[in-house]
């Protein structure tokens, strides 16, 4: 198992439950990026900006108004504990109980030097069979000045000694808004740039648009039509030169994070040594998680169209029985959602109009405001709303959520979609009063 992180974890375990010899090869920290450098330590982060932000706006439910600061180190050792928790204690217990498993930690980066055989510190190790899992890493790409001013990434936004003063993040996907929010209720002036004309291009544009508001009336400065060309350090702090049809702008920052995209972690692996075929996307699996090379097969960011977590615990669960199985079925991708993680959080699943549109697919938009659902009204959290897209036989082709909470909202929809229910059993459920689900 190559990668320790969602995509090969879960299989590692449930195989060396089921009596099999396994090692498990891990090139930085267990538990790879997301409760590393991603979701975890992030999402406890807007939770802890979530709880300032409502203690700031306190008066507007009758509560007296007080002053509110930030102790980053205190929120730093926050992040710290849940982290440990969600490890389960610290690293050495984690690697005591994989040895008690029969799983066989082997810490370093892994080469292939034949199709059966990689390297690892000098260390030869024999396979029957093997799962890639290495997942993605920051995408940076080549701007001038980038390198020698420097920047942050995801991985070193979250370990900040201190808070910048002024903050530019360059992408408005949901890495980039996250950390946007996240920043900014924590006292940093933030500026968010993206090149496209909208933030989160591939959720829903009318829900996009409505975050974007959301996230300017908090102080977000939103910047569209923006590509970064150049950067440089200034006595000022680091000055960042944009630039689009023959217009330039120049940005004083403290920080620089770039939120850019991620790209494969492959590079150190040898992949054509072992012949397994690739492309800019990651390695080409069939629909079983197979690669070109029958005996290895490839989970989690570098293997789907949908790189999330819960993407890569569900293909490293499937795999620990698929690559013992003669025949097994394909792995079953229908309604994967995903979830921007703001506040209020943006949630997906299925397809767009405009896909739908694209496609000549004929459908209804069914539509419900949070502003007219007694539970926003009562916690006063009326923005957003929740759009389902219908085709003409009744089924759910997509669903979008834009509310506090979206990323649990939208567990019915996906229930119904994977299991092919139409919109009427969502409509026949009597939802308990007054909750948001009832949108």
């Amino acid at each position: 198992m190559i990668g320790g992180g969602a995509g090969g974890s879960a299989c590692t375990q449930m195989v060396a439950d089921a009596g099999y010899r396994v090692a498990q090869i891990e090139r930085d920290h267990l538990g790879g990026t997301c409760l590393n450098y991603g979701c975890d330590p992030t999402k406890t982060l807007l939770h802890i900006g979530q709880q300032l932000h409502q203690a700031v706006r306190a008066e507007r439910y009758g509560l007296p108004h007080k002053q509110w600061g930030v102790d980053w180190a205190a929120v730093r050792q926050r992040v710290d504990e849940v982290q440990r928790e969600m490890r389960g204690g610290e690293p050495e217990e984690a690697r005591r109980r994989m040895r008690h498993d029969g799983i066989d930690l082997v810490m370093g980066e892994a080469a292939f030097v034949s199709p059966h055989e990689i390297a690892v510190n000098g260390q030869r190790l024999y396979g029957q069979r093997f799962l890639i899992a290495t997942g993605q890493e920051p995408l940076v790409p080549a701007i001038p000045g980038l390198s020698d001013t420097g920047f942050l990434t995801n991985r070193e936004a979250i370990y900040l000694s201190e808070l910048p003063a002024r903050l530019a993040v360059i992408g408005s996907g949901p890495l980039g808004t996250e950390f946007a929010q996240l920043f900014q209720r924590l006292g940093v002036a933030v500026t968010l740039f993206d090149e496209g004309d909208k933030i989160l291009p591939k959720d829903d544009p009318e829900l996009a648009s409505a975050l974007a508001q959301c996230l300017s009336d908090e102080g977000i400065d939103i910047r569209t039509g923006r590509r970064l060309k150049a950067v440089q350090p200034s006595s000022a702090g680091k000055e960042l030169l944009f630039g689009q049809d023959n217009n330039e702008e120049r940005f004083l920052c403290d920080e620089l994070l770039l939120a850019l995209g991620r790209r494969p972690a492959l590079q150190a692996l040898q992949l054509p040594v072992a012949g397994v075929d690739t492309n800019k996307e990651g390695i080409v699996v069939d629909g079983t998680l197979r690669t070109s090379v029958p005996h290895i097969w490839a989970a989690g960011d570098i293997a789907t169209d949908y790189p999330f977590t819960h993407t890569a615990v569900a293909q490293s669960q499937y795999l620990a029985e698929a690559i013992f199985a003669e025949d097994p079925p394909p792995f079953d991708n229908r309604a994967i959602p995903w979830v921007t993680y703001t506040d209020p959080a943006l949630a997906h699943v299925g397809q767009t109009e405009q896909e739908l549109q694209e496609s000549g697919v004929e459908y209804r938009v069914a539509q419900a405001h949070f502003s007219d659902i007694p539970r926003a009204q009562i916690t006063g959290e009326t923005a957003g709303q929740v759009k389902l897209l219908v085709g003409n036989d009744g089924q759910l082709l997509g669903g979008h959520i834009l509310a506090s909470g979206a990323g649990d909202l939208i567990a019915p929809i996906v229930l119904a979609m994977r299991n092919d229910l139409p919109i009427s059993a969502l409509q026949s459920v009597i939802f308990p009063y007054p909750t948001l689900v009832q949108a």
